[in-house]
């Protein structure tokens, strides 16, 4: 996908019921205008994922899946993969800091999980962050760089464009502490630095590159005003309709400005 169209994604996280997220996208489906210039995801729950497929317009909506297994099949139980969600979602959450930090997934299982994606026609969106403790350190960009190389170990030059990379700040997610533009535009050129010297240069002004991390209807202007940033993982604004819808507002108005 070409980096003058943004992205928008809404992470649920584990919000809402099925019937909740379905009152919810009907709601949302009235608030939210088809713009060519913006592309727009939601991510909500396993369980809501099958529901929202056939309510939802894939013209004016894309879905993600928050999580999936890396083996296409097999005795892997309650677990759901890549391939079973294939043409129910466009895109799929990998590394999410919740995944790394709560449920300890390491740096082998978010690249199984990209390769996984790619394999099965679906896009991944590989966060990365550092902590407020290596960002003490000084170590965000070792950090940045490690869990690069740890997601995108198995995937080839050719693969690369069907990969977003999410910025999210650790220390910034759910707290309602805002990484400042100047700390993303920074952490942004040293993601497309390291993926030039992993892919070359061309490749790595192509990759869409997003920003997460308590981002709000207030705050996203400020984001999608950075050259290096192409959207936004929003995560607690999405599940509120009108803050989600405004955020999608002003991907479409700052273009312009960050182009």
């Amino acid at each position: 996908m070409a980096r003058d169209k943004r992205l928008i994604i809404g992470n649920w996280k584990m919000n809402m019921t099925v019937h909740d997220a379905s009152l919810y996208l009907h709601n949302l489906s009235k608030k939210v205008r088809n713009r060519r210039d913006v592309e727009v995801v939601i991510a909500p729950t396993m369980l809501a994922l099958q529901t929202l497929s056939v309510q939802v317009n894939y013209r004016q909506f894309k879905l993600a899946a928050q999580n999936f297994y890396w083996r296409d099949q097999g005795a892997y139980t309650g677990e759901v993969s890549a391939s079973q969600l294939r043409g129910i979602v466009q895109y799929g959450l990998v590394g999410h800091s919740e995944r790394r930090h709560v449920f300890h997934e390491t740096d082998k299982d978010t690249r199984a999980k990209v390769q996984a994606a790619v394999r099965n026609h679906i896009r991944p969106i590989l966060c990365i962050g550092e902590t407020i403790q290596e960002r003490t350190n000084g170590e965000t960009d070792m950090v940045l760089h490690d869990q690069l190389i740890g997601g995108l170990a198995n995937i080839t030059s050719e693969e690369l464009d069907q990969v977003v990379i999410a910025y999210e700040p650790v220390w910034a997610i759910g707290t309602g502490v805002n990484a400042k533009p100047v700390d993303v535009t920074r952490a942004a050129k040293t993601i497309r630095s390291q993926l030039a010297h992993l892919y070359g240069k061309k490749a790595a002004e192509e990759v869409q590159v997003l920003y997460g991390g308590s981002v709000t209807a207030d705050s996203a202007a400020d984001y999608l005003a950075l050259i290096d940033i192409d959207g936004l993982l929003v995560g607690g604004a999405s599940i509120d309709a009108f803050a989600f819808s405004e955020i999608v507002k002003k991907a479409h108005r700052g273009k312009d400005v960050a182009k």
